[in-house]
């Protein structure tokens, strides 16, 4: 089948609101390269950092909550300003389309990869670049790719929307979770239990063997424990002192000095994200009296993925899939994830 020369998909046109977001159906479809993948897109995922780079949470001028951010941002993405438009949507699953010889990868094959991509630079050695961020991501129809940064998937006996819902949910749990050191016998408690990122992490760290507890609210108790955590803590429950080995937090926000004061002695916290706000108290002498390790998680070296990609292939991970909506629904896509009602992973289809 001929590669048509435009395709339909969604622009990000500015940091702001829903009305940032612009359907076009005359996107030039990109050419490949040396080195790169045409990438026809078959599902994609919603995830909070589309949601927090629309809105340029990431900005320093931002103290609040994603939920409370009212302000306009002109610096606001990972790496700070943003080429607009941008093609947004850092999770990925498609099918090779055009891929020439020196890729490895043939027209056919089904294919995902991180959406946080390592790009060492002189004097940064975990330096990245993010997919949907600093270059355009999965919300249109065709996606380029560099050839070493994808991972053929075709064995996988996932759907196509549950590759979709793997790569920043589970790419960033596996890597919490590594940089963490979780292994069999850790008492771990996970934060944001009931969403994309942390499901995965209850599941994941299940697979290692350890004993999960989360919090979320009380409706989603059962839907954790149904990914493998034994117990589960309200949002606005106090925590039990001294009671966890690891910490793994995508929240932050003021719950924050209760779970540093949650770990043992010498346990580790590792964070990705702070939905509840980035701006956090604390007391120095429960960190470093009690000889805390904490972790803040962004570059994923290249093995923690591959992980990922064999649990995918072999099947030993699935993630929960709430709803799926067309990629011209983007908006109420959005809305829904925001409201937080829905547990899981939503996922959009061009």
């Amino acid at each position: 089948m001929a590669i048509p020369k435009t395709m339909s998909g969604v622009f990000l046109t500015r940091h702001g609101g829903p009305e940032a977001l612009e359907w076009r159906d005359d996107i030039p479809v990109p050419t490949p390269d040396k080195g790169q993948v045409l990438v026809r897109v078959v599902a994609a995922g919603v995830n909070n950092t589309d949601i927090n780079t629309r809105i340029g949470w990431y900005s320093s001028e931002v103290t609040g909550a994603t939920a409370d951010v009212e302000q306009d941002v002109e610096v606001g993405g990972w790496g700070g300003s943003l080429d607009f438009p941008r093609i947004q949507g850092g999770d990925l699953c498609g099918i090779v389309e055009i891929a020439g010889p020196e890729t490895g990868f043939e027209p056919g094959q089904r294919v995902t990869c991180p959406i946080n991509l390592p790009r060492s630079r002189p004097g940064n050695p975990t330096g990245f670049i993010a997919l949907g961020s600093e270059m355009d991501g999965a919300f249109a129809q065709y996606c380029l790719v560099e050839a070493n940064d994808l991972y053929d998937v075709s064995s996988s006996p996932l759907s196509d929307i549950e590759i979709a819902a793997i790569p920043c949910a589970f790419g960033t749990a596996e890597n919490l979770l590594t940089r963490a050191r979780v292994t069999a016998g850790h008492k771990v408690l996970i934060t944001g239990a009931s969403g994309g990122v942390g499901l995965a992490a209850v599941q994941l760290a299940t697979l290692r063997g350890a004993t999960v507890s989360g919090v979320t609210s009380s409706a989603k108790a059962n839907v954790v424990k149904d990914q493998g955590a034994i117990d589960t803590y309200d949002r606005d429950a106090s925590l039990p002192a001294d009671a966890f080995d690891v910490v793994i937090d995508v929240v932050g926000g003021p719950a924050w000095p209760g779970l540093i004061q949650a770990l043992r002695p010498g346990g580790h916290y590792a964070v990705s994200g702070a939905i509840a706000g980035p701006i956090i108290q604390a007391d120095l002498r429960d960190i470093y009296l009690r000889d805390i390790t904490i972790h803040g998680c962004t570059h994923q070296a290249f093995d923690v993925f591959g992980r990922l990609v064999e649990l995918m292939n072999s099947g030993r991970v699935k993630p929960l899939i709430s709803k799926t909506y067309s990629l011209r629904d983007i908006a109420l896509a959005q809305a829904d994830f925001q409201s937080k009602t829905l547990p899981g992973k939503l996922v959009l289809v061009p």
